[in-house]
């Protein structure tokens, strides 16, 4: 299926493309595929003639066919798991306790640097092929457990080499203004001088980095720190993304606005001004249940003012070691409706063509249309509601990756 014509047909298509009202539906519908891409979706009736010569011919039975899905935030690649820190939250003690006390990102450095590229990435691919049994297509991948130069860039090797072991796309963001490691204690200004904007500028050079995000929160970076990582991303014409408002509003979602940033992740204590902000730039917000779960938190996204704003909103599942441990971007859609009052329609949105957005991958994926790369999820459900309806099933029947058919 990876070469020539293949015609999918007999199917329901939910396209996800903004020409189409809703979610794209197309009952009775086709998807031709040519080289990896796709060359026609849309009613059976009307597939070209001269596609059908020669063609591969898959009956799908009337299944949905829907975008592949794309989780837009991720930590997949670490070492160990902070199973104690777990057991410490269920006693009582506070996300910014437990970071205070030595815990939270930095307990995870010392496994990761422990760790050589391929030991990484055999502790990554379990997590990923999690994902990728639930019809996921793209994955991003942060650093931020390295906290040195060569660590930060060892992470970003083993998220590149992901490729190369199962069939996804990977998008990587330099985040080693994720923590500040002990030596550094104090001493922000010092760090971003001496790894993280280094650090940036190596991994630039050395094709490492997609995208460049940080954490902003009082526990890690503010503002005006952030803003300094920011401006070399924009001086080497990297797009920016921004942990921002999870935990308290320091205005990073403004910041991250201010320069034009793809998104601002989890926005738990966002307010009207960022909202505004996010909206006139552009920029998506990705929401992260997950995490809101684990940490037990009350504070939800304003999900009704990004909503009235226009803002394009994507879901992800933060997967981490430490407050979202979720390898389940089927979960996590059901947890965006429970959890955060996403409807049906955006949470399925959320996990593909906002997520997308987010990457800076629209043009690419996240939708069904004519050119795009052939990435596609096939399920065994009679409604689309079921994908976000359902807790712990997985009714994937079939998934497509650049044109390639991949048996779930």
């Amino acid at each position: 299926m990876d070469a020539g014509l293949t015609i999918l047909r007999n199917g329901r298509l939910a396209t996800l493309a903004r020409s189409h009202p809703g979610l794209g539906v197309i009952e009775r519908a086709a998807v031709v595929i040519s080289d990896g891409r796709i060359l026609y979706a849309g009613p059976q009736a009307d597939v070209p003639r001269a596609s059908s010569s020669g063609a591969c011919v898959i009956d799908l039975e009337g299944r949905w066919v829907t975008p592949g899905l794309i989780d837009c935030h991720t930590h997949l690649v670490h070492g160990g798991n902070r199973a104690r820190e777990f057991e410490m939250r269920l006693k009582g003690a506070s996300y910014e306790e437990i970071a205070r006390a030595g815990g939270g990102i930095v307990s995870s450095v010392a496994a990761t640097n422990a760790l050589t590229v391929e030991e990484l990435v055999g502790e990554a691919l379990p997590r990923l092929d999690r994902l990728l049994s639930e019809g996921v297509s793209t994955v991003e991948v942060k650093s931020g457990y390295g906290l040195s130069v060569e660590n930060e860039l060892k992470m970003l090797r083993a998220a590149r080499a992901l490729e190369h072991f199962a069939p996804v796309r990977i998008v990587t963001s330099w985040l080693a203004a994720h923590a500040t490691p002990a030596e550094y204690k104090g001493r922000n200004g010092d760090y971003i001088t001496d790894v993280v904007i280094p650090g940036l500028r190596l991994a630039h050079t050395q094709g490492l980095v997609d995208a460049v995000d940080g954490f902003c929160e009082g526990i890690a970076f503010s503002p005006a720190e952030i803003a300094r990582v920011f401006d070399v991303a924009r001086e080497l014409g990297l797009p920016v993304k921004l942990h921002a408002e999870q935990l308290s509003n320091l205005g990073g979602a403004r910041l991250a606005a201010s320069y034009g940033a793809l998104s601002a992740d989890h926005l738990e204590y966002l307010d009207e001004d960022g909202v505004a902000a996010m909206a006139d730039a552009g920029t998506v917000a990705v929401l992260l249940p997950g995490a809101f779960y684990a940490l037990n938190e009350t504070k939800k996204p304003p999900v009704a003012a990004l909503r009235k704003a226009g803002v394009p909103m994507a879901i992800a599942t933060d997967c981490n070691p430490g407050t979202s441990p979720l390898t389940s971007l089927l979960l996590t859609m059901n947890m965006s409706a429970t959890l955060f009052g996403l409807t049906v329609e955006e949470c399925l949105a959320g996990a593909t063509r906002e997520a997308a957005r987010a990457l800076g991958l629209l043009s690419e994926t996240g939708t069904i249309e004519v050119g795009k790369s052939a990435d596609l999820a096939i399920w065994d459900v009679e409604s689309l509601a079921e994908l976000v309806y359902r807790i712990g099933f997985n009714p994937l029947h079939l998934r497509v990756f650049k044109g390639q058919r991949i048996a779930s």
